[in-house]
């Protein structure tokens, strides 16, 4: 499996600099459920930031031996419970099918430890409460991968230039999340809403987290929503289209799509792109390339009170996320993300897949 791979989004494993903010030793990780490719890129950013990858456990050992052929440091547990009650492992990386992901994270939490969840993190509003009670009752970290913010450097250059003002106050945030199907290489799982949650939950938390984070908002409500299966008559209950609108408590609001409609014709997996619209100006992500212009991932465009910008930033901003996570394992703070607007992304992103309504096949 390569660490790397730009035209499929299930094996996109970003690799950045190496920043280590602990010690060899001090922050023993371990990676549990290898159905999605994105483990690879959890685990590349953690070890990045100094983590020690130590142990690593999936119930296909075919999976795990791919694992360790990417990391050959690893040790392959016999079981999960091997992982588990190793007093020696702070954090535990998630990966395994969607709706299997916050039962993983419990019993995670359970024995002492923090987790950090590939996103969707978990597939209904009864997993996202029992989630939401062993934070409250064990202080353990419930982190979740949103990477298409989190492992992004044009995303994390964009949070700077909202931070320093660059557009004024954000009033609105576009999110435009496309992937490419590659139907063929798909597992079963994967055309199956129960078992992903469907596409405002597994795509559009990455979008909703992204307008809460960029508008600084506490607290958000779904607007409209909607969902439709335009092109994949064998899996008639599959959704490869859908779109959301959401206000926010400080009048900041947000439109998202996401779709499964990627073209063969294009470099990447996705022509991922993020607009927001400040009081003085804006800025647009072109995040995984520059169409017909540049291969090149991470492409920030902005226009503030003074003149017109662009700026290539791939491989010169790097991932602070991996870091503070790291920092917050150790040092009990919440510097990476706060769980409450961790839960907060994906709790909008569930109330719009609950209050979506299903398109007509054909009929926009």
């Amino acid at each position: 499996m390569s660490v790397v791979q730009k035209s499929d989004g299930m094996r996109y494993a970003p690799q950045g600099k190496v920043v280590r903010v602990c010690g060899p030793g001090e922050c023993r990780i371990a990676a549990i459920g290898l159905d999605h490719g994105h483990i690879y890129g959890m685990c590349n950013g953690l070890i990045e930031a100094g983590a020690e990858l130590a142990w690593v456990y999936d119930p296909d050992p075919a999976k795990a031996a791919d694992f360790v052929r990417v990391y050959p440091s690893v040790r392959v547990a016999r079981c999960e419970a091997e992982v588990l009650e190793d007093p020696a492992v702070r954090l535990v990386a998630g990966a395994p099918v969607p709706c299997e992901r916050t039962p993983l994270g419990l019993r995670v939490l359970a024995h002492g430890k923090d987790y950090f969840a590939d996103k969707p993190p978990m597939t209904t509003p009864a997993q996202l409460e029992a989630a939401r009670r062993q934070t409250a009752a064990t202080g353990r970290f419930f982190a979740v991968y949103y990477s298409e913010r989190l492992h992004s450097e044009a995303a994390v250059f964009a949070g700077t230039l909202v931070e320093e003002g660059a557009i004024g106050r954000v009033v609105q945030v576009m999110g435009l999340g496309p992937h490419r199907l590659n139907a063929a290489s798909r597992p079963a799982w994967f055309w199956d809403p129960g078992k992903y949650g469907g596409i405002l939950v597994d795509l559009g938390c990455h979008q909703i987290e992204q307008f809460l984070f960029y508008t600084g908002a506490r607290s958000a409500r779904v607007l409209q929503s909607q969902v439709a299966n335009h092109h994949c008559p064998a899996h008639p209950a599959f959704e490869d289209f859908g779109e959301a609108l959401l206000a926010a408590d400080n009048g900041s609001t947000h439109y998202c799509r996401v779709d499964w409609f990627t073209p063969d014709g294009l470099g990447a997996w996705g022509d991922g792109r993020t607009i927001l619209l400040g009081t003085e100006g804006y800025i647009e992500l072109r995040k995984y390339l520059d169409i017909a212009r540049s291969a090149e991932s991470d492409h920030v465009y902005w226009v503030d009170r003074c003149a017109e910008h662009h700026r290539a930033v791939h491989g010169k901003v790097g991932y602070p996320f991996f870091g503070r996570l790291v920092l917050d394992c150790l040092e009990r703070t919440q510097t990476a993300m706060t769980q409450e607007h961790t839960f907060l992304a994906i709790d909008l992103a569930l109330q719009a897949q609950a209050a979506a309504r299903r398109i007509p096949e054909g009929i926009a």
